[in-house]
Protein backbone atom coordinates (compact mmCIF):
# COMPACT_ATOMS: atom_id res chain seq x y z
CA UNK A 1 0.00 0.00 0.00
CA UNK A 2 1.47 3.29 -0.72
CA UNK A 3 0.16 6.34 0.65
CA UNK A 4 1.12 10.07 -0.75
CA UNK A 5 0.98 13.36 0.90
CA UNK A 6 1.55 16.62 -0.04
CA UNK A 7 3.48 19.24 2.08
CA UNK A 8 3.94 23.32 1.59
CA UNK A 9 7.71 23.83 2.12
CA UNK A 10 8.40 27.72 2.68
CA UNK A 11 11.53 27.97 3.99
CA UNK A 12 14.76 26.09 4.22
CA UNK A 13 13.83 23.05 7.60
CA UNK A 14 12.52 20.41 9.14
CA UNK A 15 8.91 19.66 8.82
CA UNK A 16 7.84 16.71 11.14
CA UNK A 17 5.62 14.29 9.23
CA UNK A 18 5.52 11.59 12.00
CA UNK A 19 1.89 12.33 12.29
CA UNK A 20 0.66 11.76 8.61
CA UNK A 21 3.02 8.42 8.40
CA UNK A 22 1.13 7.17 11.27
CA UNK A 23 -2.08 7.85 9.70
CA UNK A 24 -0.96 5.82 6.88
CA UNK A 25 0.10 3.13 9.11
CA UNK A 26 -3.11 2.88 10.71
CA UNK A 27 -5.78 3.63 7.35
CA UNK A 28 -3.38 -0.04 5.79
CA UNK A 29 -4.46 -2.10 8.76
CA UNK A 30 -0.99 -3.63 9.40
CA UNK A 31 0.03 -4.30 12.92
CA UNK A 32 3.13 -5.62 12.66
CA UNK A 33 5.84 -4.69 9.27
CA UNK A 34 7.12 -1.49 8.14
CA UNK A 35 7.01 2.13 6.77
CA UNK A 36 8.90 2.84 4.01
CA UNK A 37 8.99 7.12 3.73
CA UNK A 38 10.35 8.71 0.20
CA UNK A 39 10.87 11.67 -0.74
CA UNK A 40 10.70 11.49 -5.16
CA UNK A 41 12.64 15.05 -4.85
CA UNK A 42 16.58 15.96 -5.56
CA UNK A 43 17.21 19.05 -3.34
CA UNK A 44 15.03 17.51 -0.11
CA UNK A 45 15.13 14.19 1.83
CA UNK A 46 13.80 12.44 4.85
CA UNK A 47 15.60 11.84 8.46
CA UNK A 48 14.98 10.77 11.81
CA UNK A 49 15.84 12.95 14.37
CA UNK A 50 15.46 14.55 17.95
CA UNK A 51 11.94 15.77 18.43
CA UNK A 52 11.72 17.43 21.98
CA UNK A 53 14.36 20.09 21.43
CA UNK A 54 13.85 22.52 18.58
CA UNK A 55 17.43 23.64 18.82
CA UNK A 56 18.13 19.98 17.38
CA UNK A 57 16.84 21.10 14.19
CA UNK A 58 17.72 24.54 14.25
CA UNK A 59 21.65 23.33 15.24
CA UNK A 60 21.48 20.67 12.27
CA UNK A 61 20.40 23.40 9.52
CA UNK A 62 23.71 25.32 10.43
CA UNK A 63 25.67 22.49 10.61
CA UNK A 64 24.59 21.51 7.08
CA UNK A 65 24.62 24.92 5.39
CA UNK A 66 28.53 24.89 6.87
CA UNK A 67 29.34 21.61 5.17
CA UNK A 68 27.40 22.25 2.15
CA UNK A 69 27.43 26.19 1.19
CA UNK A 70 26.78 27.58 -2.09
CA UNK A 71 30.12 28.28 -3.72
CA UNK A 72 30.66 30.35 -6.99
CA UNK A 73 32.82 27.37 -8.17
CA UNK A 74 29.42 25.31 -8.40
CA UNK A 75 28.24 24.89 -12.54
CA UNK A 76 24.17 23.75 -12.18
CA UNK A 77 22.97 25.98 -13.91
CA UNK A 78 19.69 25.69 -11.24
CA UNK A 79 21.88 27.60 -8.87
CA UNK A 80 20.93 25.07 -6.12
CA UNK A 81 24.28 22.58 -6.16
CA UNK A 82 24.13 22.99 -2.16
CA UNK A 83 20.36 21.96 -1.94
CA UNK A 84 21.64 18.92 -3.92
CA UNK A 85 24.33 18.14 -2.16
CA UNK A 86 22.76 18.46 1.68
CA UNK A 87 19.59 15.95 0.15
CA UNK A 88 21.87 12.89 -1.14
CA UNK A 89 23.49 13.48 2.25
CA UNK A 90 19.86 13.29 4.55
CA UNK A 91 19.19 10.63 2.24
CA UNK A 92 15.70 10.11 0.38
CA UNK A 93 13.93 7.38 2.71
CA UNK A 94 13.45 6.05 5.70
CA UNK A 95 12.19 2.95 6.98
CA UNK A 96 10.54 2.58 10.27
CA UNK A 97 9.19 -0.60 12.09
CA UNK A 98 5.82 -1.30 12.97
CA UNK A 99 4.93 -3.35 15.83
CA UNK A 100 1.07 -3.47 17.42
CA UNK A 101 0.06 -0.91 14.72
CA UNK A 102 2.25 2.18 15.98
CA UNK A 103 5.51 3.29 14.21
CA UNK A 104 8.45 2.15 16.35
CA UNK A 105 10.37 5.18 17.17
CA UNK A 106 12.85 6.34 20.11
CA UNK A 107 11.00 8.43 22.65
CA UNK A 108 12.32 11.49 21.78
CA UNK A 109 12.33 10.92 17.62
CA UNK A 110 10.38 11.55 14.76
CA UNK A 111 10.02 11.51 10.87
CA UNK A 112 11.24 14.45 9.44
CA UNK A 113 10.94 16.04 5.47
CA UNK A 114 13.74 18.38 5.04
CA UNK A 115 13.60 20.58 2.73
CA UNK A 116 16.74 22.38 0.80
CA UNK A 117 15.44 24.60 -1.84
CA UNK A 118 12.48 26.32 -0.61
CA UNK A 119 9.98 27.92 -1.45
CA UNK A 120 8.58 24.69 -3.30
CA UNK A 121 5.18 22.36 -2.80
CA UNK A 122 6.23 18.97 -2.06
CA UNK A 123 5.16 15.75 -1.72
CA UNK A 124 6.41 12.30 -0.07
CA UNK A 125 5.14 8.47 0.24
CA UNK A 126 4.79 5.67 2.82
CA UNK A 127 4.86 2.41 1.89
CA UNK A 128 2.94 0.06 4.54
CA UNK A 129 4.55 -3.57 4.36
CA UNK A 130 3.88 -6.68 6.41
Amino acid sequence: MIFEYKLSAPREDFYDITNEVQLAVVASGVTDGVAIVFCPHTTAGITINENADPDVVYDFLIGIDKAFPDRKEFKHEEGNSAAHLKASTVGASETIIISKGKLLLGTWQSVYFCEFDPPRERKFMVKIIQ
